[in-house]
């Protein structure tokens, strides 16, 4: 039997008070429902990810580098801010390099209008140059604040749980793919 894919869930904000929990609280809960994922998370605003006594934009960076390395997939749940995706999500992609090759990156964002979206054609771009796969599937949540209750539950789930099986189905299939890829030639070697 194959081993489980790994996906890291990276968590896109660290502002205090942010919708980023209860996005990431609903799409942890989407990946644990199927036997194939094991799910590492990765969230910027904590330790161990965060070397906090090495100052706020200081990361413990063979912790991450490991967790990375080890994922065989990325979900990233971003917000959208000023038309854009967060400083710290960025600081933490361009923290690695090589960890990113070859794997397959899907986006669940939130925001107002646009529910995320400019943010994640931006972060296409970024992951483009990484060496990473974006997935085209996504999710997204316009005015998110009115679609989670407290706890991180969806008001109203049956749109977002079918693009979500999509996404998941394709980021299986990529993950699948390109393991067994950099299996059969690292793609350092390529």
């Amino acid at each position: 039997m194959e081993s489980k894919t790994t996906v890291a869930l990276i968590y896109g904000s660290t502002r205090v008070g942010r919708l980023c929990d209860r996005v990431a609280v609903w799409v942890a809960k989407q990946l644990s429902e199927r036997d194939e994922f094991e799910v590492e998370v990765i969230d910027p605003a904590s330790p161990p990810v965060r070397a906090s006594a090495e100052g706020s934009d200081a990361y413990d960076l063979a912790w991450l580098r490991e967790r990375m390395r080890k994922a065989d997939a990325f979900v990233v749940v971003t917000p959208e801010y000023n038309h854009g995706y967060p400083g710290a999500l960025k600081h933490l992609i361009d923290a690695v390099g090589a960890e990113w090759h070859a794997k397959p990156v899907a986006f669940v964002s939130y925001g107002g209008v646009s529910g995320g979206l400019r943010a994640v054609e931006q972060l296409r771009q970024v992951f483009a140059e990484l060496h990473a796969v974006t997935i085209r599937d996504s999710v997204s949540f316009a005015s998110a604040w009115e679609q989670f209750d407290g706890e991180g539950t969806l008001k109203n789930p049956e749109r977002a749980t079918r693009q979500m099986e999509i996404l998941l189905k394709r980021l299986a299939w990529w993950a699948h793919t390109l393991r067994n890829g950099r299996t059969a030639v690292p793609y350092a070697a390529s």
